[in-house]
């Protein structure tokens, strides 16, 4: 359904950083700078990208707006958790853990990035 998803970033080598660490302990590789300055993250068929706004204005989390990253194990979803935390990232919503809701049971751990933008990993159950 999605070929790509790209958010705004303030600081884009903060948020590379940021995101290379927590992506990272998600089996993704190191993001790569274009010549625009955007940085890319390639994992199979999907396309995560970061760049400052191309209308100059501030970037901003989606109020509401939530970007899921799967997870394969819980101990993996810890592992992001921790990296963003330890790379400018805030954690945010409850610890991570297990939630039941709508007979789905999943492992869930959510940051805000440091442009401010509601991530988490997650895990089926």
């Amino acid at each position: 359904m999605f070929s790509h998803l790209m958010i705004g970033a303030n600081d884009v080598p903060a948020s590379k950083a940021f995101y290379d660490a927590a992506l990272g302990a998600l089996g993704v590789r190191e993001g790569r700078v274009d010549p625009k300055g955007r940085a890319m993250y390639r994992h199979g068929d999907n396309i995560f990208m970061l760049t400052q706004p191309i209308n100059g204005k501030d970037a901003f989390g989606a109020n509401g707006g939530t970007i899921g990253f799967a997870a394969s194990t819980p101990e993996e979803a810890d592992a992001f958790h921790k990296a963003g935390l330890a790379n400018g990232g805030t954690a945010i919503e409850d610890a991570p853990g297990w939630r039941e809701s709508n007979g789905m049971k999943l492992y869930l751990a959510y940051l805000s990035d440091p442009s401010g933008n509601k991530i988490c990993a997650m895990c089926r159950g």
